[in-house]
């Protein structure tokens, strides 16, 4: 089935298969469009999915280029993006490449990055999970600034040790002391994310050992203020 770029509603359930026909339609094309950007042939992309671990056969993604495959698992984006050198969303919502998409059955078409935004939950909209995924991001962004961090301070202390005069050495106790202080900083952020996972009943990301004295719990009141 096809759907016309003009429509802006829908009236009944024949317009649901459209729907899922669009986006099956969407993924092909950027598929093909990356494949042939990489210079790769069908069996050339087939081998690659091999490679990964998840065959596809040439024929099935002919098949889906063509139109002719009727349905596209989760699985084959996940692997496919993987392949072409891209990310599974890029191909759902080729932002750049298509003009406009439609998130779900019987709404208007919209532009490919605002899809994009409420499938990975970074629109304006109402989402259960929306601080989990908050808490997860500022954990993420709080533990690479403490390694980089724990990296400078390492090195400012090797400076120290090595300093071949009075003044060199004042400098690299000077940045010394700034890699600690975004260090206890970095931290802090940490305590403070895992500490609204935990009352959420998330599961805690990892820690590296040299980051263990993170979890001691401090004082809750601070924890909201300071997230």
């Amino acid at each position: 089935m096809t759907q016309n770029d003009s429509d802006a509603g829908y009236d009944d359930e024949d317009d649901v298969p459209e729907w899922a026909d669009h986006v099956m339609a969407t993924v092909a094309a950027e598929v093909r469009r990356r494949r042939k950007e990489l210079r790769m042939s069908a069996q050339d992309l087939a081998d690659r999915c091999a490679e990964i671990g998840h065959p596809i056969p040439r024929n099935v993604i002919a098949n889906m280029e063509s139109g002719r495959r009727a349905n596209l698992p989760l699985v084959d984006v996940m692997v496919l993006a993987r392949a072409l050198h891209t990310n599974p969303i890029c191909l759902i919502y080729p932002i750049g490449y298509i003009a406009e998409v439609q998130r779900l059955p019987y709404e208007d078409r919209t532009a490919p990055w605002e899809a994009m935004c409420w499938f990975t939950a970074q629109d304006s909209g109402s989402l259960a999970d929306r601080d989990m995924l908050r808490y997860q991001r500022e954990h993420i962004e709080a533990l690479g600034e403490a390694r980089a961090a724990m990296a400078s301070e390492s090195y400012a202390q090797y400076a120290v040790e090595h300093a071949t005069s009075a003044t060199k050495r004042a400098e690299a106790l000077r940045d010394q002391a700034t890699c600690l202080e975004r260090i206890d900083k970095a931290k802090q952020r940490l305590r403070v994310a895992r500490s609204f996972i935990r009352r959420d009943r998330g599961l805690l990301p990892y820690l590296p050992p040299e980051l263990a004295d993170v979890d001691p719990s401090i004082d809750s009141t601070t924890e909201e203020n300071d997230l």
